[in-house]
Formats: C-alpha cells, sequence, structure tokens
C-alpha cells in the first residue's frame, strides 16, 4: 500500500446521528470509502452534526434508559467482519460503531509525511479517547465523536458527529480484540476467523472490481502492509475472543451463531 491510504467499502451504519456524505475512493488500508468515514447512517430526530463548541448538537447530552449490551467483532481484512457487524446491528437495531474515526490528526506533519504512515499499524489510533467513547455509549451516554478526512490525513477543524448506541452497540474493527482497554466493556467478544487465502482473494476482488486497481498494485500491498498487520496484531487477538465464528461460512449461519450466543448469555431480551 502506499502506506497511508484506505480502502474499505462504504456500509450501511445503522444509528450514526448526522447527515450522509457523498462515497470517494481511499486506496489503501481498509477503511470506509468517503473522505470523512462514519457518516453514512440514518440521522435520528434532535441529534446531528455538532460545528463547535457553539452549536445545539454539541452540547445536547442523551443517556438512554438502561446500558446497551456491547459486542466486539474483530477480524482480518478480508475476514467478513464488516459485513457481520452490519448485519448484526441490522438484526439487533443497534450502533455499528467502527475505529476508524480516531486515527490520529496528523496535521502538524507535511502533507508528504502524512501519505507515508502505515495505517495498518494500531498505533495510530488515538486509544484514550476511544476508549473514553466506548466507556460513554457503553454507559448508555451519547458522544461527540471526531470526523477524520482521509484527504487530508486530519481531523476535521470544530465539527463531530453525535452517536448513541441504542440497545445495542457493535464495535468493529481490525483491532477491535487488540486494545486491551476496551475488553472490559464488551459483553461479547466475537472473532470471525478466515484463511489467508480467502482474504486476500476477497480484497483482491474488491480492489479490482470496485476500486479499479490492478492485480500487483493489490498483492503488493496485502504483501507490505495488510498481511503483516493480521499475523502480528489482528490474529494474536482471536485469545481475547468468547466466540469464534467461521469467516468462509454463510452470513444466516454466522449471524445465528452470535445469535444463540447472545440468547444463551441471556443478553438477547431487549432484542425479542
Amino acid at each position: 500500500m502506499t502506506q497511508a491510504q484506505g480502502n474499505r467499502a462504504a456500509e450501511e451504519q445503522p444509528r450514526l446521528l448526522g447527515p450522509a456524505l457523498p462515497d470517494q475512493d481511499l486506496p489503501g488500508h481498509d477503511l470506509p470509502a468517503h473522505g470523512l468515514p462514519g457518516l453514512d447512517a440514518d440521522p435520528i430526530a434532535g441529534l446531528g452534526t455538532g460545528t463547535g463548541a457553539g452549536s445545539a448538537g454539541a452540547q445536547r447530552e442523551t443517556r438512554l434508559p438502561s446500558p446497551p449490551t456491547v459486542l466486539a467483532i474483530a477480524g482480518c481484512s478480508g475476514s467478513g467482519k464488516t459485513t457481520l457487524a452490519n448485519e448484526l446491528a441490522r438484526t439487533l437495531r443497534g450502533l455499528r460503531f467502527h475505529l476508524d474515526d480516531y486515527y490520529l490528526d496528523l496535521a502538524d506533519m507535511p502533507l508528504a509525511e502524512r501519505v507515508k504512515q502505515n495505517f495498518d499499524d494500531p498505533a495510530l489510533i488515538e486509544i484514550p479517547l476511544l476508549a473514553k467513547h466506548v466507556a460513554a455509549l457503553a454507559r448508555g451516554e451519547s458522544i461527540a465523536r471526531p470526523i477524520y478526512d482521509f484527504t487530508t490525513y486530519t481531523r476535521v477543524t470544530g465539527q463531530s458527529q453525535r452517536a448513541a448506541a441504542g440497545a445495542f452497540l457493535i464495535v468493529e474493527g481490525l483491532f477491535a480484540l487488540h486494545y486491551r482497554e476496551l475488553l472490559p466493556y464488551y459483553n461479547l467478544r466475537v472473532y470471525v476467523d478466515a484463511p489467508d487465502s480467502v482474504c486476500f482473494e476477497r480484497r483482491l476482488k474488491r480492489d479490482v472490481e470496485e476500486r479499479g486497481r490492478t492485480p500487483e498494485m493489490v498483492r503488493a500491498q496485502y504483501e507490505r502492509t495488510v498481511r503483516p498487520t493480521c499475523v502480528a496484531y489482528v490474529r494474536p487477538s482471536a485469545k481475547n475472543a468468547d466466540l469464534v465464528v467461521d469467516g468462509t461460512g454463510a452470513l444466516d449461519w454466522k449471524v445465528e451463531r452470535v445469535m444463540t450466543e447472545l440468547r444463551t448469555r441471556g443478553l438477547l431480551s431487549r432484542a425479542e
């Protein structure tokens, strides 16, 4: 990869509070296909995008009557974790909360240096802020999440995205089970496992068909940063999972595995 560029297809994200933005192609790491990720969702009345300290959206606070059930969904790029998280969010009517908005603000770095950063490295996530926001959502509070612009590799100054979890919060990302600071907040931890060959073939198909890249470009990026990240950080985090599902299986089967586990643990009552 040119280390600092992103490439997760834009997918439905229920219960994010704010306007939808147009898609952009962000070649590189596994990120939503927007300049500003994480804003492709249904707005909720009365809450929206804050535009600084003076905005009503930034000032208003909400709290759920009871805390949400928190799930973590992790797995390597191409494992199927995002598809599973989206389907669970739809089924449970919860919020799919991905980690990509919490990349470090690189505004103090020249653009020529920003593009060289390896966004597949978990060190580039601002974990203190991420942990603070996951903790708040897990308590049933709303948050003003940052908005990250991957066209400049900086946070959008003076703006934030207010979000609330509903009955279920699905925290999804490569490193959802890697950061120890997040583990105490999860009621159920799920790891989506798939062989490296399957992950690569899925990524190859997506990037060639949807991103206009050549197979050579995809393979070079995969070998340089994507696969090493999986080996070094993502696969070892499976030890923190309560449930491992086969990423090569049918989606309905994977959803049922998670739903059964939630039911067994007495965590499904609010969805039934």
